[in-house]
């Protein structure tokens, strides 16, 4: 009887472990050349950045593009509007304090300014004429006291020497009585003139004391009017440099309309545009340093002004010390501010490195040079000419910092 034979699985084929043992090694193989051409690169060393790094003073500063303008400006608005007459100046002129710039004409104006004035003039002559015969009053009354008193003391003298001879029987009761009602109807009198003159007193004081603030104020009032009609000519506020004159000869201004501008001669600021991002590192009595003709001058923010327009935020800083020389209104610098003091630090060179890996890890070169391999660094503050080094690296490493954009994921860099 024939007996049948079965067969072995698969898996315990001696062939099927030769099979799969050959394709593992090749697989592993492939691998490594793979592995071994994906982890280095050669790179000339002619097209490769190597910098550096080192022990030094460290300080936090972004560059930033100022404008020079005058310390104070003082811009012409027109006051009235009409019709530009004359221009007694041309723009760059220097001007001084209170000197005639352009003329309006302005017959609306003008004509109601008179109209005013003559209003004005009226009601201070009635006020004035209101005062005098108060004043003329008061005089009046004050004489009939006096009267009253002259009369009342002759009277009373009368009246003493007729009730002597009453009592003597020289004179008869007639003349007696005549004489006592001569005398007390003159001091009735008298009282009443006293009386009238006091209550006039009062009240003239009163009274012209309220036509005196009356005619100050309808004084102030002419002084607005003739301010009025001087304001259609246009006068420097202040002494300085006429750098701007918006006005032509028979062209319409209306009020509020800018005229020109006028820069103090007493120094020069920088304005400069900065980047809303640091906007809460920027505050006043920051320090920063401009170079001009290969000399360097020191710059204090003084103004941080909070709008931000455009993703951009405006700072103004005055010279510190010497002002250089010969710059001018307009002239655009090129800035250094500074954010932080100085201090001691491990500097890496900037390049163009820090776009591929976020200042994470670099190419660090070996002795020889011949070879740079991936190191894990951590980096700190910046500027625009070093990377603080919190990690990573010492003092003496050479670093590839230029663009690695074209090395790929290789671990490696053969240098030659």
């Amino acid at each position: 009887m024939d007996r049948k034979i079965e067969k072995k699985p698969f898996y315990k084929r001696t062939r099927f472990w030769m099979y799969a043992t050959g394709g593992g090694l090749f697989i592993v193989l492939i691998a490594m050349i793979i592995a071994d051409s994906g982890s280095k690169l050669n790179v000339d060393a002619d097209k490769i950045t190597i910098s550096t790094v080192r022990e030094g003073d460290f300080q936090e500063f972004i560059p930033v593009t100022g404008t020079v303008m005058p310390k104070t400006s003082y811009y012409l608005d027109a006051i009235q509007g009409g019709i530009v007459e004359a221009k007694y100046v041309e723009e760059g002129a220097i001007v001084r304090k209170g000197e005639k710039l352009l003329k309006l004409s302005n017959t609306n104006v003008q004509l109601n300014a008179l109209q005013q004035e003559t209003f004005a003039y009226q009601q201070i002559n009635d006020a004035r004429n209101t005062r005098l015969q108060i004043q003329e009053n008061s005089i009046s009354l004050q004489n009939a006291l006096v009267n009253a008193v002259y009369q009342l003391t002759n009277y009373k003298e009368i009246f003493k020497r007729q009730n002597k001879m009453y009592e003597r029987k020289l004179i008869s009761v007639q003349d007696y009585e005549l004489a006592y009602n001569n005398y007390h109807q003159a001091l009735e009198q008298a009282d009443l003139a006293r009386r009238n003159f006091q209550q006039d007193s009062l009240l003239g004081v009163s009274q012209i004391s309220q036509i005196g603030a009356s005619i100050t104020r309808m004084e102030q009032n002419l002084r607005l009017i003739r301010e009025t009609i001087d304001n259609l000519t246009v006068k420097a506020p202040i002494s300085g440099q006429l750098t701007s004159l918006n006005a032509e000869i028979g062209q319409s201004k209306n009020p509020g309309d800018q005229l020109g501008v006028i820069d103090a001669l007493d120094g020069f600021k920088v304005r400069a545009d900065i980047d809303e991002f640091y906007i809460a590192r920027v505050v006043g009595g920051l320090h920063a340093t401009v170079t001009i003709n290969d000399s360097d001058y020191k710059l204090i923010v003084t103004k941080v002004y909070p709008e931000v327009t455009g993703g951009k935020f405006q700072v103004d800083m005055n010279f510190s010390g010497k002002v250089p020389d010969g710059i001018r209104r307009g002239q655009t610098l090129q800035v250094r501010l500074q954010l932080s003091e100085r201090t001691k630090a491990l500097l890496l060179p900037r390049g163009g490195f820090y776009q591929a890996t976020g200042g994470q890890w670099v190419f660090l070169l070996n002795n020889s040079g011949d070879l740079a391999v991936k190191r894990n660094i951590s980096l700190g503050r910046q500027n625009p000419d070093y990377f603080e080094v919190l990690s990573g690296l010492k003092p003496g490493d050479r670093v590839v910092t230029s663009s690695y954009d074209n090395f790929g994921n290789v671990s490696q860099l053969v240098i030659k």
